[in-house]
């Protein structure tokens, strides 16, 4: 899968689902501060799915000035450790292939999706 890791998503994570075989861009690593509205169209440019913490997201994707076919999974993980956030992550992750166009709030045991 081709996912696009927000500043605030773990290191650990990003690396975890890079072994996993997903292929991960991480804004931390290429982009470092760029604005929330720069990540949309670089997700959207390289047909990609935001991992991001960032309650933002979920404000922009319903812009009707963000017309998106991008996903966008908001984690609302809480923050115990980075293995714990990697592990719920990759879970849900791998539980759905249908991502695209849609915004997900992914929570321990739960997965709400709507379309953008």
């Amino acid at each position: 899968m081709r996912l696009l890791a927000d500043e605030n998503v773990p290191l650990r994570s990003v690396e975890r689902l890079r072994r996993d075989g997903h292929d991960v861009l991480a804004v931390s690593e290429t982009a470092p501060q760029t604005s929330d509205e720069e990540i949309l169209l670089l997700a959207e440019k390289e047909g990609r799915i935001l991992l991001t913490f960032d309650k933002d997201f979920g404000e922009l994707a319903g812009s009707s000035a963000f017309p998106l076919s991008c996903g966008i999974i908001l984690l609302r993980i809480p923050l115990r450790s980075a293995d714990y956030i990697t592990e719920i992550m990759i879970e849900a992750i791998d539980s759905r292939s249908d991502w695209m166009g849609k915004f997900a709030v992914v929570e321990p045991g739960r997965i709400r999706l709507r379309k953008m």
